[in-house]
């Protein structure tokens, strides 16, 4: 498994991550993201207290977590919970606190959406020409972008019907 340890900063404070370049992943350490979000000076404990309350209403989230060596506060390498993208917004849905608050209003609004383009599929072709604009992409980029998606999409069926 190739990774390349990073560190990101939220809000001055770092989070400890890598990238699995196997896997296309980013994973992150659980207790450090915690400690921003609860500002709690015994992060781990919180940690441990949240996986069992977890656990015990039956969330499967301890299935999608990983353990990593990362580099702690004492240099020393040590293992520590890790979390991909998707199971961190999981995990941040069940802290209460005031800075989880807007991931949790992002997440919301994104599902919602997601719903939108399941009844109705044109809007998130909208949605894309959308965001390509703001990005500051052309007229005549983004009507290349969605042929040449349009091409793949018509090449992969037709390798999967002669498969």
């Amino acid at each position: 498994m190739n990774k390349e340890n990073t560190v990101k900063l939220f809000e001055q404070k770092q989070v400890r991550s890598f990238w699995d370049e196997e896997q296309g992943k980013w994973y992150f350490s659980v207790v450090d993201v915690i400690e921003i979000l609860t500002e709690s000076p015994r992060a781990r404990k919180y940690w441990n207290a949240l996986k069992t309350k977890l656990k015990a209403e039956g969330s499967e989230l301890s299935q999608t977590l990983g353990q990593l060596k990362m580099q702690a506060e004492d240099g020393k390498m040590r293992e520590t919970d890790v979390a991909d993208t998707e199971t961190l917004l999981r995990i941040i849905q069940s802290i209460p606190s005031p800075k989880a608050e807007p991931f949790k209003q992002w997440l919301a609004k994104v599902g919602y959406e997601r719903m939108q383009e399941i009844a109705d599929p044109e809007q998130s072709l909208d949605r894309a020409r959308e965001n390509w604009q703001k990005l500051g992409r052309s007229e005549k980029w983004i009507q290349q972008r969605m042929s040449g998606q349009e091409t793949r999409n018509k090449l992969t069926g037709y390798w999967k019907q002669t498969a």
